[in-house]
């Protein structure tokens, strides 16, 4: 072995421990420097591509890729990773996901990959086809499942959605995994009577299991049944479980119980869901005029609207190029979306010009946000976080038309969310202010908490709203007409 061959290879193996410490910005230096000592060092390709993808610099990674490709032409690992990634860029792909299915035919990933590719290509049914049709030799494959059904719902199928779901378990009764993931699909489409007939079956199946209880639990106090969602609860007492801490947060300030709601909230607030329970603990502090509220939420809120410097052209070039990947003829069935549509894949992965353009300057409005809010602070989800550094952890574009809304939610995947308008319908088709506007602090509805929103923003084009992604917000419905928006969650870290 050469002494470049031998220094590459030395390198390669730095980077890749600083991979597996989520290192990528280390590791891109440390490769580098491996492939200027060797530039046909075919592995350090492919993990400058992975790292180069893990810091969001997209075309760089295909870049990446396509010279480990050259090098080693069979490398499956390679093949999957352009592949998957020249979806994720909204780039052709299907020529390259068949090449990477050719070599990796078992891999069930480059079966959504593949899928992703032909609904990009607008052959929705080839893609049911393909999942069906793999499930019927896998049926406990959950992760197709799951995609099934959701490219039936976001087609129309509201109907049939689940089917896939149903037709596994009669052919693996005895999988309670396959059974739970139907159920959470039903409950997200808050079919009450269907969730509770699937954990029924299941308790008739596998007895009277902890996570049977506490399913039935949420679908009592989410479906209204007080006497049996209160007797379930106390059945569940001392279990320490997420969707259970928050069916019982939910219930209580149902029934006007804040101080209850209030200790559960504190506990999640201590775990790795701290970003479910934050949300919660406003709307509890809020009702009992607890001074932590403003300190969560800020007084006057953490929310500010800032313009975005980008020309009447380019707008209407983004508009319309959104307006192409609204494909979809239903929202997706976990999303906030009421009367619109949603785009999938994250927007700021692909590689447009007119993408890249707002992405530079929406994140200079971001850090300018960023700079201006008060100083650090332990334990704070907005304030306690460290703020060196802009990675998007999501982002899309919602289109409402006529009397469309987004109904009263949060991002727990994110710690700075947004709304930035690129189209909106005339004054006259909006109709009487407040309708289209962005409200913030006011509570889900089925909760029955009248508080009056900390803030209601007025959509104008070329305005960007940064709020933090435990405040509660949602969209008052309008008129008429089309309003487009990109939206977008913002995570940071210390280096």
């Amino acid at each position: 072995m050469t002494e470049d061959k031998a220094a590459a290879n030395a390198l390669y193996q730095q980077a890749h421990d600083a991979m597996g410490r989520r290192e990528a910005s280390v590791a891109i230096t440390l490769l580098e420097q491996s492939l200027q000592a060797d530039p046909q060092h075919a592995l350090s390709w492919r993990l400058y591509g992975f790292a180069l993808r893990e810091e969001q610099r997209m075309p760089e990674a295909l870049e990446a890729f396509h010279q480990a490709e050259l090098l080693d032409p069979q490398d499956p690992l390679t093949l999957t990773a352009r592949a998957q990634t020249l979806v994720q860029c909204g780039l052709p792909a299907l020529t390259s996901v068949n090449h990477a299915l050719a070599r990796s035919p078992d891999d069930p990933s480059l079966r959504l990959t593949l899928a992703s590719a032909l609904i990009a290509d607008g052959r929705q049914d080839e893609a049911i086809a393909l999942l069906e049709e793999q499930l019927r030799k896998t049926p406990g494959w959950l992760e197709g499942q799951y995609r099934l059904a959701e490219i039936r719902w976001t087609s129309g199928d509201q109907g049939n959605f689940t089917r896939g779901y149903e037709e596994a378990v009669a052919v693996e009764p005895g999988n309670l995994r396959l059974r739970l993931a139907w159920f959470r699909f039903v409950a997200q489409a808050r079919n009450w009577d269907a969730a509770r007939r699937i954990i029924r079956d299941a308790q008739s199946a596998f007895g009277d299991q902890r996570i049977l209880t506490v399913a039935s639990a949420y679908i009592a106090a989410e479906a209204g049944a007080r006497s049996e969602a209160e007797c379930l609860f106390e059945k569940c007492r001392g279990m320490e479980d997420e969707i259970l801490g928050l069916a019982w947060i939910r219930h209580c300030l149902r029934e006007r119980r804040p101080a209850e709601a209030e200790q559960e909230a504190l506990r999640l607030a201590r775990t790795a869901s701290a970003n479910l329970a934050w949300p919660y603990l406003s709307l509890i502090w809020r009702l009992t005029g607890d001074a932590r509220a403003e300190w969560l939420d800020g007084s006057p809120p953490y929310v500010r609207a800032l313009e975005v410097d980008l020309t009447a052209c380019e707008l209407e070039e983004l508009a319309h190029l959104l307006r192409g990947l609204h494909t979809a003829r239903a929202p997706y069935i976990e999303q906030s979306v009421r009367g619109g549509t949603q785009t999938e894949r994250p927007l700021f992965f692909r590689i447009e010009p007119i993408i890249a353009r707002a992405k530079e300057k929406i994140t200079d409005a971001v850090r300018e946000y960023i700079a201006q809010l008060p100083p650090y602070e332990e334990g704070h989800p907005l304030l306690g976080s460290p703020r060196h550094r802009v990675r998007y952890s999501g982002s899309w574009s919602v289109r409402l038309t006529r009397q469309g809304y987004n109904v009263a939610h949060t991002h727990p995947m994110g710690w700075l969310s947004s709304a930035f308008y690129v189209s909106l319908p005339s004054r006259e088709q909006m109709g009487t202010p407040p309708a289209g506007w962005i409200r913030f602090g006011v509570a889900p509805p089925e909760l029955g908490l009248e508080l009056p929103p900390y803030a209601q923003i007025e959509p104008q084009v070329g305005r960007l709203v940064l709020f933090p992604s435990t405040m509660w917000h949602s969209t008052v419905p309008f008129e008429d007409g089309e309003r487009l928006v990109l939206a977008f969650d913002v995570r940071t870290s210390a280096a």
